[in-house]
């Protein structure tokens, strides 16, 4: 039995944030019916990088689930809808300000339908928020939670993080509010709306920003750092041999990075006693273990003999070279899947292991309104003839990509 099994998710999500949630949903068994609003559905479908009219992106996005696409501008189209909320076990939208609301299918509206329904809403600012009505994608989420302002080189621009990590991470926090609502409905019955904000799921991140600041009463203020930690070193990236490593020591690790670098005075010398003063000699350490890095042949020289002395150490690892890497082969977080129309293409595994899971299902992304007739004649018992009418009439649609 999958962990999942017999949990049915309604998904009306489009592009990244909310689709996350159902995609890590499916891979531990649960059943992801996805509404596609007609005429295109997602939207997501016609992003790039795109082969033979089909988008990688969509794909890795919505492995394992099924496409129902409708007319919800018809009053049969909302009739299923509503029929299919009244069985559903999980509700997630991620649309824009207002959309469910003129649809009738807010949460007051869900919870009428079903009150043992979870229902997930992802958004930029939150639907119970000051700026509940603003837009926004990743980096505006980004931007507004300072995750913007503490990235990127002190002297210069913020800079954008280069992936993702609004909206993965606030559907990553979704699918982790989904679970526990999921228990909390086992032991009292009840449903619950999850009001999730992308731009609260980075600010929680923040380690030392708020803290430091009022521990200092002000004296510190949150600045981006660059390569080099501005509060502790060494703590930060370095230029080896041929590439960048990261190196980190916090004070139990002082003395280690000393033995590494062949230098055991440096534990005693009172220039760097304290992280505070090493920090404020950082350029200097820098310098340093730079120069070290230099007599060796190569990257995996120097990370050898920083690990014989347990310095914490990595190196910066360019995503299409970790595809070979025996660590994320080993995990399995390296994924060849076969797509039936666009072929084989790589995309990142299933960061979660469960023991009582092990398996990784093989998950196929959908074409739009592919399971159309199937949802309609398992889940609500509609006949052939009339899923016929249906499709004739327009409300529902489908396609070969």
């Amino acid at each position: 039995m999958l962990i999942l099994d017999g949990i049915r998710v309604l998904d009306f999500t489009q592009y990244l944030a909310g689709p996350t949630v159902g995609r890590l949903m499916a891979e531990m068994g649960a059943e992801i019916i996805k509404i596609e609003l007609a005429p295109g559905g997602d939207p997501s479908r016609l992003l790039p990088i795109a082969d033979r009219g089909r988008s990688g992106y969509f794909i890795q996005q919505n492995r394992g689930k099924q496409s129902l696409a409708l007319d919800l501008g018809t009053a049969e189209g909302d009739a299923i809808v509503r029929e299919l909320i009244a069985a559903a076990d999980v509700v997630l939208e991620n649309f824009g300000p207002g959309v469910m609301e003129k649809k009738r299918l807010a949460w007051p509206d869900i919870q009428a339908i079903n009150p043992r329904v979870v229902m997930a809403s992802l958004s930029a600012y939150g639907r119970e928020s000051p700026l509940a009505h603003k837009t926004g994608y990743d980096w505006a989420a980004q931007a507004f939670a300072g995750v913007m302002h503490m990235t990127g080189d002190p002297d210069g621009p913020p800079t954008p993080v280069g992936i993702a990590i609004a909206d993965v991470g606030s559907g990553v926090h979704a699918f982790s509010a989904i679970g526990y609502a999921l228990f909390h409905r086992a032991q009292t019955g009840a449903g619950q709306w999850l009001d999730i904000s992308m731009v609260d799921c980075l600010f929680h991140m923040h380690d030392v920003s708020l803290q430091g600041y009022t521990l200092t009463r002000g004296d510190y203020r949150p600045n981006r750092q660059g390569s080099h930690h501005e509060l502790i070193a060494p703590f930060g990236v370095f230029r080896g041999p041929r590439g960048y490593i990261a190196v980190l020591s916090l004070q139990l690790q002082w003395k280690n990075v000393c033995a590494a670098l062949g230098r055991p005075d440096l534990v005693e010398d009172p220039r760097y006693a304290t992280p505070e003063d090493r920090a404020r000699r950082r350029a200097e350490l820098v310098e340093l273990i730079e120069s070290w890095m230099r007599g060796f042949a190569d990257d995996e020289a120097v990370i050898a003999a920083l690990e014989a002395h347990r310095v914490p150490c990595a190196p910066v690892m360019d995503p299409v070279d970790a595809i070979q890497h025996p660590y994320f082969r080993e995990r399995g977080m390296v994924r060849e899947i076969e797509d039936p129309v666009m072929g084989p293409l790589t995309v990142p595994g299933f960061p979660l292991r469960f023991s009582a899971q092990p398996e990784r299902l093989d998950l196929v992304a959908p074409t739009l309104g592919q399971h159309n007739a199937e949802v309609l004649e398992r889940v609500l018992g509609y006949d052939a003839e009339r899923i016929r009418a249906l499709s004739a009439a327009g409300v529902l649609v489908s396609g070969e990509r």
